[in-house]
């Protein structure tokens, strides 16, 4: 490969379900076996270094973020693998060290992986493109000698590429519905799919689940004879939140938990990212490094507190713009109904404004009128668009969804354009949420200054 371009040009001439929806997710539609086939003419990258596999439908990606900031914190050096990108595809692989906390493959280490890794795909008929991104970060991994890799499943679990690990610890955050065409239209369907990555004798850590999805969880769990734990039940925290001067501060405290000596029981963790939802993040992250603490005895609850408090994660309840002179500028990567009423209650609970301009594109292969039932009822204003993505709902059927809910909605054709009717929407004092997708939040970031400067939008 002559450069980082040709070699991204390469990769995505591959199948790639991020893009086109996968009409069955079932073995007899999916190569389970494919990724190890790949991976083993590489020499088998994926058993050279400890790692820590994160499966959910909410607050995977939060979580693997979490525990890799303090893990690097400890004086690590952590890969980190998620996905989708938000702007960049280089996000997707990262290696974080005490010194680099974005630690994103550069785009001369992509095109060499992509030299060591590519007479393997090709050796590898019917190989898609998440199973290459997969190859690639687990190579990458193994070739820079990382510590610990920090790996969020891509789709459900029990199918994914990245389920070839065997994890010191395997994470399953909070589940509700998404992908219902795909993983099931009920929690323990769903569950079935996410704790398809719970291993033989590894120990599990779960989010606080509903009945159903729990107890779905707990029979593999112990038909695999996999030790665990459960935030909330086996291991306690309390949720401390605090409205200062229009700032919302929040912590957790720890309560009893399995192994005291790493973590005391009283001992408090500031949560720098915003919205109540990632004081149970924080809790998850916590009870699994607490397993993982055994492998990695430098790590040290300040290292944890440390982490918890610096980590961010772009496109999540981020603050792009401040008010009250101007309008605020808020974005959340809210894309299920579930997420969607996290970002509602943050909205009612931690930022104060006079009006809301919602600005929504959303996938069409999601619960969109869920969504829209949620926000709808708090915007003063509605800007319906579409990010350049090929399952993309048309600004149209947005907006005779919100008509349909007794909403009026403005249309425009691309995010730039959105955001530009949203700000001319508001006012001082306002408040403009862009939400709805991944996709819709990384082309708004990625317009973000130069619209700045857009003398159409300030004047």
């Amino acid at each position: 490969m002559e450069s980082y371009d040709r070699a991204l040009d390469y990769l995505y001439g591959f199948i790639n379900f991020e893009q086109k929806s996968l009409d069955r997710y079932q073995a007899a539609k999916i190569d389970a076996d494919r990724p190890r086939r790949l991976l083993a003419l590489l020499d088998d990258p994926h058993q050279r270094f400890p790692s820590l596999h994160i499966a959910g439908t909410k607050g995977k990606g939060s979580v693997a973020a979490m525990c890799a900031a303090c893990l690097r914190l400890a004086g690590l050096r952590v890969g980190l693998y998620t996905s989708p990108h938000l702007r960049e595809f280089r996000e997707r692989i990262r290696i974080l060290t005490p010194d680099d906390a974005d630690g994103r493959i550069s785009e001369e280490a992509f095109v060499a992986v992509m030299d060591r890794v590519r007479p393997a795909i090709e050796a590898t008929p019917g190989i898609t493109w998440f199973e290459i991104v997969t190859a690639l970060a687990f190579d990458h991994f193994a070739a820079e000698a990382v510590d610990v890799a920090v790996v969020e499943v891509g789709l459900g679990g029990r199918l994914d590429a990245t389920n070839v690990l065997t994890p010191l610890v395997s994470v399953i955050t909070s589940l509700s519905l998404d992908h219902t065409q795909l993983l099931g239209d009920t929690l323990a369907q769903i569950a079935a799919e996410k704790g398809g990555i719970i291993k033989p004798g590894v120990p599990v850590v779960t989010a606080p689940q509903q009945p159903e999805a729990l107890a779905t969880l707990e029979q593999i769990a112990n038909e695999r004879g996999a030790p665990l734990t459960v935030v909330g039940r086996d291991w306690l925290y309390e949720a401390i939140r605090r409205h200062d001067d229009g700032v919302t501060r929040q912590s957790i405290v720890a309560g009893d938990t399995p192994s005291p000596r790493f973590i005391p029981a009283g001992t408090s963790f500031v949560v720098g990212l915003p919205g109540e939802h990632q004081t149970l993040n924080a809790a998850v992250a916590l009870a699994t490094l607490e397993r993982a603490q055994s492998y990695f005895p430098g790590l040290t609850v300040a290292d944890a507190q440390r982490g918890l408090a610096a980590v961010e994660w772009a496109g999540r309840l981020q603050v792009l713009q401040a008010g009250p002179e101007r309008p605020a500028v808020l974005v959340d990567c809210a894309h299920n109904d579930d997420s969607a009423a996290k970002l509602v209650a943050a909205l009612r609970q931690d930022y104060r404004y006079e009006r809301l301009v919602l600005l929504f594109g959303a996938p069409e292969d999601k619960n969109v009128a869920g969504m829209l039932a949620r926000l709808l009822p708090l915007a003063d204003e509605v800007v319906m668009t579409t990010a350049n993505h090929p399952r993309s709902a048309t600004p149209e059927q947005l907006a005779d969804m919100a008509a349909a809910l007794g909403h009026d909605a403005a249309v425009t054709h691309s995010v730039a354009d959105g955001l530009r009717a949203a700000l001319a929407a508001a006012g001082p004092g306002d408040l403009v949420c862009a939400t709805g997708s991944i996709i819709v939040v990384g082309d708004l970031l990625n317009h973000w200054d130069a619209l700045q400067s857009d003398t159409t939008v300030y004047g």
